[in-house]
């Protein structure tokens, strides 16, 4: 379950950074970046 949801959030950052614009990044989209890496990181750390 938990290498699924990995996969799932580096889709959700991969499809986040294909629609970053090449100035000015909405703080919404920064947010939303950080919060995605975050899950990323506990959920590579549970998977171990």
């Amino acid at each position: 379950m938990t290498s699924e949801r990995v996969k799932e959030l580096e889709r959700k950052i991969v499809d986040l950074k294909r629609r970053w614009p090449p100035h000015s990044v909405p703080p919404q989209m920064l947010e939303q970046l950080e919060e995605l890496e975050d899950a990323l990181k506990k959920a590579r750390e549970a998977d171990i």
